[in-house]
């Protein structure tokens, strides 16, 4: 998916959202990647729990148990191996009037640099003529959950505002 940003008339657009340029006090790059230590740690937890469970059912069943065993086993491994294959994507961090919000994520490191530099070049110089800057490999931002300490979970909302559930 494409977006577009356009800096004009000291105001910064993405997509539908505007923000003042006088009102950015902070633009920023945020990455987020998969924690890897945690994905090996839960398929083990998993495997161990699965092979148990599953090895009492084979036991019981018979060969369709061993056959759901090594399915039940495949599915693990292939759940492991699709998280540690996850790309890390990257986002558009601004502040406004002391509210972080991530405004844009992407799969391209160097579309989002290239973003903050436009942008605080705008801020600097707010008198520039438009820019408009096509960022080709945005993703939708939907639901991002982030936890931070241990039953704190923030949950960041298209606008990019926090809300708590």
């Amino acid at each position: 998916m494409a977006a577009q940003v356009t800096i004009n008339e000291g105001v910064l657009w993405i997509g539908g959202e505007a923000y003042p340029l006088r009102n950015i006090s902070h633009v920023g790059l945020r990455e987020l990647t998969v924690d890897k230590g945690l994905a090996w740690r839960k398929f083990i937890l998993r495997s161990i729990g699965w092979l148990i469970l599953g090895g009492i059912f084979a036991a019981v069943v018979g060969n369709l148990g061993t056959v759901v065993l090594l399915v039940g086993e495949a599915l693990l491994v292939w759940r492991l191996v699709k998280a540690l294959q996850t790309p890390p994507v990257y986002g558009l961090v601004l502040n406004t009037s002391g509210t972080q919000r991530h405004a844009l994520w992407s799969t391209q490191q160097e579309e989002i640099q290239e973003l903050v530099r436009e942008i605080t070049k705008a801020i600097g110089h707010p008198d520039v003529a438009q820019t408009v800057i096509n960022v080709a490999h945005a993703i939708q931002q939907g639901d991002v959950i982030n936890q931070y300490g241990r039953d704190n979970i923030g949950k960041i909302v298209n606008n990019g505002g926090v809300e708590k559930t």
